[in-house]
């Protein structure tokens, strides 16, 4: 039987050979999860966060961002601050994105058919329920683009399985189309969130509308371009806005439900938007 001890020791040699050929690498707790969130992180991770002063990357030294956390830095990996996470990880996970990659996660044998069917042929590895097929290219992630495939690129992890086999092939077209949406289906947020009061003192200070018309434009360009860091992107969009418009009235829930659209299209979730929001507010005072 395999001391624990000897264990660890494996995970963190596996983690620092990864990092030294380029893969960001993360350690995963028990559920193969990564490790939560610190209290201070929760939801806005590396984005600013709303007791801070200024909005920045997070400084927390312990590997508690999720995804967030691979790093490729072997002081990081082997420094105290991460000793805990090490003790206690049951495997190693590494973030595709951070290295160019996308992995198509499939966890059923017809989602491997269908694959196979499908797709060009690349590096594949075999997992516990199916294969996953390793892409040279990043991309946006999403879950569930079809019956049994997820998609783990940016803003994602994946366990390392080893190298499996095959050779990489270029990110193709048919994957990057799965997490294509049509407009139609990106619905307006369907909950009500706090819009500042009319300024006391009544008419708007950008004395027209086209300013404000302006600013949300451009903020909802600036959500739908972002490559990555998606949830830093719109709540530092959303700080933008309400710095803007926040104080003198003119934001209505139209506009509000125009920010919201465009950081669902993006894969955000309505719980992160509102967070996002919230958390805007309350950095500003409003």
């Amino acid at each position: 039987m395999t001391h624990p001890a000897s264990i660890r020791r494996d995970h963190l040699s596996t983690a620092l050979r990864l990092a030294a050929d380029g893969l960001p690498v993360l350690p995963l707790h028990k559920g193969k999860v990564p490790f939560a969130n610190c209290p201070a992180c929760l939801y806005t991770s590396c984005g600013g966060r709303p007791h801070m002063k200024t909005p920045g990357p997070c400084t927390c030294p312990a590997p508690c961002h999720g995804w967030a956390a691979a790093t490729t830095a072997p002081h990081a990996l082997s420094s105290h601050a991460w000793a805990r996470a090490w003790r206690d990880a049951a495997a190693v996970a590494y973030h595709p994105g951070g290295a160019g990659l996308t992995v198509v996660d499939l966890d059923t044998p017809d989602a491997v058919a269908w694959a196979r069917r499908t797709l060009p042929a690349t590096r594949t590895v075999a997992t516990t329920r199916g294969q996953h097929w390793i892409y040279q290219g990043a991309m946006q992630s999403a879950n569930a683009v079809r019956a049994g495939v997820d998609i783990k690129s940016t803003m994602a992890y994946a366990r390392w399985l080893g190298l499996g086999t095959g050779t990489l092939t270029a990110l193709p077209q048919e994957v990057r189309a799965l997490t294509e949406r049509e407009p139609s289906t990106v619905r307006p947020v369907p909950c009500a969130v706090a819009v500042p009061a009319r300024a006391v003192e009544g008419a708007c200070r950008h004395r027209t509308p086209v300013f404000l018309e302006r600013g949300i434009a451009m903020a909802e360009q600036r959500i739908t371009e972002a490559s990555s860091g998606v949830h830093a992107t719109v709540y530092r969009t959303f700080l933008a806005v309400l710095s803007a418009h926040g104080r003198c009235g003119c934001l209505t829930d139209a506009h509000v439900g125009r920010l919201f659209t465009a950081a669902q299209a993006k894969g955000e979730t309505l719980r992160h938007c509102a967070d996002a929001w919230t958390n805007a507010r309350t950095r500003l005072g409003l």
